[in-house]
């Protein structure tokens, strides 16, 4: 069994923001794959089963995601190396995807917190969405909504994000990484 958690904040006020294009993954394999709901109120979160892989959208707020994460980790005995972790990247480039194992969490409290309860060594998937000017922005600037413009990039992000993260759980990183050439930018 891989796990695979998106990131995010539950409710349709957060829905659109940049802080939720893990969600926005969850959502479009959720639909591509077909997958079931499984959740129990013991994941702290929606849980959706596709094949060997799992999906988990944690309902814990970003703050809190590791509480959801550990419970669903524990619950079918899932290794962290089946884990991957997508979430929004300030310090990528809107249009480019970073994967990973392990590393600090960049301020990233999602990050922080599945840190405290799991350890840090599974696979993130970071979504570049690109840093504000100014660092003081940064708290409205990835609550934000996507701009419509950036909307063909968002598109073609989690075109991309939706093949890795199917990918993911019979291939290696640097497999990943060379079949969809992550060092390029998807959009510009």
């Amino acid at each position: 069994m891989f796990l695979l958690v998106g990131l995010g904040n539950p409710g349709q006020k957060y829905a659109g923001n940049r802080h939720n294009i893990g969600f926005m993954l969850i959502d479009q394999l959720i639909d591509e794959l077909g997958a079931i709901t499984i959740s129990k109120p013991a994941f702290k979160g929606e849980l959706y089963k596709a094949k060997n892989l799992l999906l988990l959208k944690p309902h814990t707020f970003m703050n809190l995601s590791g509480e959801s994460v550990v419970s669903v980790a524990n619950y079918y005995k899932i290794d962290n190396d089946a884990i991957a972790v997508a979430h929004d990247e300030l310090d990528i480039p809107l249009g480019s995807i970073r994967l990973k194992i392990g590393g600090g969490s960049g301020g990233h409290n999602g990050i922080k917190s599945i840190d405290s309860h799991i350890g840090n060594d599974y696979i993130r998937l970071r979504l570049g969405i690109g840093r504000p000017e100014h660092k003081s922005a940064v708290t409205g600037y990835v609550l934000g909504d996507f701009a419509k413009e950036q909307t063909p990039c968002l598109e073609k992000i989690l075109e991309t994000a939706t093949k890795i993260a199917q990918d993911l759980p019979h291939s290696d990183l640097p497999e990943i990484r060379q079949k969809y050439q992550l060092k390029q930018p998807i959009c510009s």
